[in-house]
């Protein structure tokens, strides 16, 4: 039989095997889709048991795909929505995206506590031992520290002061305390509030010895965890700190959303500075620098929030529900990718 007649009687019996598999096929084919999927067999270990090629044991569990002899799911728990996940990721440039289905009832409330435990979950897998975790004021990292069951060792430091320093064992540095304790490292608290009356009281909270410790690991934070603010009443601490007369200024300025008392216009561009002078709270630039910054939001009412807050570049990734990520996938212009970092004011 010559080359020519070869080629004819393999391609007749090729196409008689795309037609129909015998039993002695079926049987090969599901003993190697075993191996394979099952045991964790490489083919070439396949192979060698069948006494076969690696190239024919490809061609085999191709079929086995074909002829639904293998049937390959691709399941996460039901609260977890991979498709706007992953959605939600390529149109932000995000690390991570994670969206959470929230329930109908629950479509309008910010944050539901449901993502604080989701956040827990990737912290655990985000945090190396040996981190630096920074955690900034929030209910949503309240939340997410008060599920963690799980961190290597590492240190935890508190970004921001607090909403309310009569509040503090139930706020920020409780959930400092409560990381650090999961973790095992050491805690670095900061006893004193967010916001202040003028700038002189704040820089002279800041060079206090236990708020000027703090401050020095800011630069040494690999991983932060942040809240998000709409600018309304009830959605914003820094909003429900301010007089009426202070809301009003920055509301002139365009303020769409605040993250750890830094505020934000509709585009990202950050407005207002002059608001941080009076803060105790992590710097812009150094949040910038910080590898991983987590911000975990939700609701429909901070959607538009989360949108400006993730243009700034400020973020590399997000925890948020199916209720905000519905407007973030139509919001506006495509923006820029959260992982090119620079400044969107400029220097």
């Amino acid at each position: 039989m010559n080359s020519s007649e070869e080629n004819a009687v393999s391609g007749m019996s090729a196409g008689r095997s795309a037609m129909r598999m015998g039993p002695a096929e079926l049987v090969q084919a599901a003993a190697m889709a075993r191996r394979f999927y099952l045991e964790g067999k490489s083919k070439i270990q396949i192979a060698e048991e069948f006494g076969v090629s690696r190239f024919k044991v490809a061609r085999v569990l191709e079929t086995a795909l074909e002829r639904d002899l293998v049937r390959i799911e691709i399941r996460v728990p039901a609260e977890l929505d991979a498709e706007r996940s992953d959605a939600l990721r390529a149109r932000y440039g995000l690390r991570h995206a994670v969206v959470v289905e929230s329930p109908a009832e629950a479509e309008e409330s910010p944050d539901p506590e449901n993502l604080g435990e989701v956040a827990a979950d990737l912290l655990g897998e985000l945090v190396a031992e040996g981190d630096v975790l920074g955690l900034a004021w929030g209910r949503s990292t309240i939340h997410m520290a008060a599920a963690l069951d799980r961190l290597p060792p590492c240190t935890v430091v508190q970004l921001t002061g607090v909403y309310d320093a009569g509040t503090a064992e139930r706020g920020s540095v409780e959930a400092v305390r409560r990381a650090a304790q999961v973790s095992g490292g050491d805690a670095h608290p900061i006893y004193a509030p967010m916001l202040l009356p003028d700038v002189a009281t704040a820089a002279a909270l800041r060079s206090q010895t236990g708020i000027a410790r703090a401050f020095e690991y800011f630069d040494k934070v690999t991983v932060a965890c942040v809240s998000i603010g709409s600018w309304e009443a009830g959605i914003s601490t820094v909003h429900d700190m301010l007089t009426e007369e202070e809301r009003a200024h920055y509301a002139t300025l365009g303020v769409a959303a605040e993250m750890s008392a830094h505020l934000f216009d509709s585009e990202g561009r950050r407005v207002g500075r002059d608001l941080g002078e009076r803060c105790i709270t992590v710097e812009a630039d150094r949040l910038r620098r910080i590898p991983e910054v987590v911000a975990i939001a939700g609701g429909q009412r901070k959607a538009a929030a989360i949108d400006a807050v993730l243009r700034s570049g400020l973020v590399t990734s997000l925890v948020t529900d199916t209720a905000a990520a519905d407007y973030l996938m139509t919001a506006g212009s495509t923006p820029r990718p959260a992982l090119n970092r620079a400044d969107p004011d400029g220097p």
